[in-house]
């Protein structure tokens, strides 16, 4: 429905793909919604911090803001989802919820813009950059982020680890269920994003063995590791910072480790 030729914005350079979960191939039981990102690339969201002074004068010769917004896009697709679907569709801060029924899962759309993080810029025909996402809260902020980027080093990640690398991050997604379930920690501690991250940085080598020795060796490594530069699966951001609404912060991946080997020990 959201690639429709009916829709308002069918003319506006849209593509629609999966992220999350189902998308990784890290999905568990009890990972009921499937997350789709909608993106229109009739505008585009920029960072030039590094350009040289030389390319961002390029840059800022060159450019010219678009008439039609994301905000505009934003409104074309709510005004066609609610036609479709009526009072299934909920608008969060986030995304457009549109509640499953009988043949079809709960789905969170993520409408956004196409991102560019300049590496240089020469001029039109002479421009180098690394292509994402990006969306706006109500308050104005920009949340920026790379999930193709993330899904497909999460598929190498796994290929070098001998094919180790998502089942690890499903059991460890498994274990933190359970620990919600019982009590031992809260339900926002460690979403699966940063769980994928937080493996993607484990040596290819500490996976494999039987699940329990693989198990026990990616955690141990992890716990025993200086994690203050390990990289979101991406690999264009810190896995951890205390200020960014896209990154985890450190103190709560030491929580989620702690509670993980309590957890394990008992």
């Amino acid at each position: 429905m959201l690639d429709s030729n009916q829709a308002p914005y069918a003319n506006r350079s849209c593509d629609s793909f999966l992220q999350g979960s189902y998308a990784n191939d890290t999905n568990v039981y009890g990972d009921s919604d499937v997350d789709v990102v909608l993106r229109t690339r009739a505008v585009y969201y920029y960072d030039t911090e590094n350009l040289s002074p030389h390319d961002k004068v390029n840059f800022d010769r060159g450019f010219s803001k678009a008439t039609y917004q994301l905000s505009d896009f934003k409104t074309e697709v709510i005004a066609w989802l609610q036609r479709q679907y009526g009072n299934a569709v909920k608008i969060g801060p986030k995304a457009i919820t549109i509640s499953g029924n009988g043949t079809r899962r709960d789905a969170d759309v993520v409408v956004t813009a196409e991102f560019r993080r300049y590496r240089n810029f020469l001029n039109d025909n002479n421009q180098d950059y690394e292509e994402g996402i990006c969306f706006f809260l109500p308050d104005g902020t920009r949340i920026e982020n790379f999930p193709k980027q993330h899904s497909e080093n999460c598929t190498t990640r796994h290929k070098s680890a001998n094919f180790w690398f998502k089942p690890t991050v499903r059991t460890f997604k498994n274990l933190r269920n359970a620990m919600i379930a019982d009590g031992m920690i809260d339900d926002k501690l460690a979403p699966s994003y940063f769980i994928e991250g937080l493996h993607y940085n484990v040596p290819a080598d500490r996976f494999g063995g039987s699940f329990t020795a693989n198990f026990a060796d990616t955690l141990n490594w992890l716990v025993q590791a200086d994690r203050s530069k390990f990289v979101c699966a991406n690999d264009l951001f810190y896995l951890f910072n205390d200020y960014s609404r896209v990154t985890w912060t450190a103190a709560k991946c030491t929580a989620f480790l702690n509670a993980t080997v309590k957890y394990w020990n008992k």
